[in-house]
């Protein structure tokens, strides 16, 4: 009995209720018909009670009799029906909250639903086989189900799911589409022997590209790699149908399995998706990669994670950074690992993490402008109006070294952070990055991914390839551009030039326009 909204809701849940009592003294009470009176008879009792329950608190305009909590709330189901539009992927799991996995279980849920009704059509036609007009209604859905609508399933799990991707729903699309071509038209068109062995070839053809599919299943789950077993079986009774020695009772047996299997795979992705949790298992993969491996390590408490939305996630990462641990950190550009400079020993664990070279220095990242104006460095007019011109924002400028980095809280790691002579320093346009370094005080900061590999855009990949090896990471959804920092040499200031040794987020040319406008300004 769904919430009554309006009256004439609550009109139509009772001539319902009353159609239901109705109907029960015309149910006869012998064999299978039973059942279906208990069953009539349990659904009056409750939509008696729910009608007078409904019916009391819309007049009271309160609760007055419990009608239960909301198991899903709206928000939720609104996430899930909104991961099976096209543009399901990654952005839309850092808008709305859902991780990676749950977002690729909508896909992984209409994979299923294609081959388990394609599978009971397929299932019935074959019991049905003496039935010339019910063989023409239920072989037609298998090419439906298990072929046209798995070309949309194949596109979802490229662009939204990260299962098993499209390999697995489109080749089952390809043999639904053979089984009915030759058990449907094949016996219209009274295809040749030869054609047959054409068939037949491709029977083959189709056990050998299973056998590959059913070791990526293993990589994945206990119920897809159970699916594509029984997969393996059909097929081998679909090449025997092709040599006319096919023992139907064979293929009858398996193609229930795997309907059963298929409509639990359905109703276990959708109800941990919904639920957000592993309600009805799928087994783990029995091989494992590395980043599984990794995956399942940070999972096992060895990369905690906390969420930069909350005050004590940033505090728990705090307590990591202080205690000498290496983290995973959001900044205004990709991610960073960062480790404190009060423990020159965390940062040079940051080379070991990242297999970064030891010429290759790290920079600091400060909150503020102000925070570095009470280290007092001795810098020029024009090197101040610059740097709070660029700061807080994606330019990361190298300045000279000095004593001031004492002052500002650098100490320990005065020799382990820049060149001998130089520094660069990052002041990020992130209100988490900046309030970490407020409790922290200066850190050292790089870009979060194994040297020489492309930069981290989303928490996930930071804990996927590096979880193993840091002490936390804090979580912030996707980052704010998919490129580092733009690196500006600022040593040479002062005779009115700069030189950009990377350009990164921000253009070269407005680093330079940026440049020329104060310095215009300057003279």
């Amino acid at each position: 009995m769904p919430q009554c909204t309006d009256t004439l809701e609550l009109t139509h849940n009772a001539l319902f209720l009353l159609l239901t009592i109705a109907t029960i003294p015309s149910i006869p009470l012998q064999g299978y018909y039973v059942l279906f009176g208990v069953a009539c008879c349990l659904f009056t009792a409750v939509s008696l009670y729910a009608t007078f329950c409904r019916l009391i608190n819309s007049i009271a305009e309160k609760t007055l009799i419990p009608v239960g909590a909301q198991l899903v709330s709206t928000d939720r189901l609104k996430m899930v029906l909104g991961c099976c539009s096209l543009r399901a992927g990654a952005q839309q799991v850092g808008d709305q909250g859902l991780t990676e996995s749950q977002t690729g279980q909508i896909p992984d849920a209409l994979f299923y639903l294609c081959n388990g009704v394609a599978a009971l059509s397929a299932l019935h036609a074959g019991v049905s086989s003496t039935n010339p007009s019910f063989l023409h209604l239920t072989v037609p859905w298998v090419l439906i189900s298990g072929s046209v609508m798995q070309a949309y399933v194949s596109r979802l799990q490229v662009r939204g799911g990260v299962r098993f991707g499209s390999a697995v729903p489109s080749f089952y699309g390809a043999v639904w589409a053979a089984w009915t071509w030759f058990r449907f038209a094949g016996n219209l068109l009274q295809l040749s022997p030869e054609t047959a062995y054409a068939f037949t070839a491709g029977a083959v053809a189709f056990l050998v590209i299973n056998a590959f599919l059913m070791l990526i299943a293993a990589y994945r789950n206990l119920v897809l790699l159970f699916l594509t077993t029984v997969m393996e079986v059909i097929l081998v009774c679909f090449l025997l149908s092709t040599l006319q020695k096919l023992p139907y009772q064979l293929e009858i047996a398996m193609l229930a399995v795997f309907s059963i299997m298929c409509f639990y795979g359905v109703l276990a992705s959708l109800t941990n998706c919904i639920f957000s949790q592993r309600l009805l298992p799928q087994g783990p993969p029995l091989l494992k990669h590395a980043k599984q491996q990794q995956q399942k390590a940070a999972d096992d408490g060895s990369c905690p994670v906390a969420d930069s939305q909350l005050t004590s996630g940033l505090l728990r990462i705090c307590s990591l950074l202080e205690d000498g641990g290496v983290c995973g950190i959001p900044t205004d550009t990709v991610y960073a690992l960062a480790a404190s400079c009060k423990q020159p020993q965390a940062i040079q664990h940051i080379y070991g993490i990242k297999e970064r070279p030891a010429e290759k220095p790290v920079c600091i990242c400060i909150s503020s402008i102000e925070q570095l104006v009470s280290a007092k460095p001795p810098f020029s007019p024009l090197l101040w109006e610059f740097m709070r011109s660029v700061y807080p924002g994606g330019i990361s400028c190298i300045v000279s070294k000095g004593d001031w980095l004492l002052r500002l809280g650098v100490a320990a790691a005065y020799d382990h952070v820049g060149t001998r002579d130089s520094i660069m320093i990052r002041v990020p346009d992130h209100t988490v990055t900046c309030h970490l370094c407020d409790l922290t005080g200066p850190l050292a900061i790089t870009s979060a991914n194994p040297s020489g590999e492309p930069d981290s855009t989303h928490h996930s990949m930071v804990i996927s390839r590096l979880g193993h090896k840091i002490q936390g990471v804090l979580c912030d959804g996707d980052s704010n551009e998919l490129v580092a920092s733009t690196v500006v040499n600022c040593l040479k200031i002062d005779e009115g030039t700069i030189t950009i040794l990377r350009e990164g987020c921000v253009p070269a040319a407005k680093v330079r326009q940026i440049f020329d406008r104060v310095k215009s300004r300057m003279l």
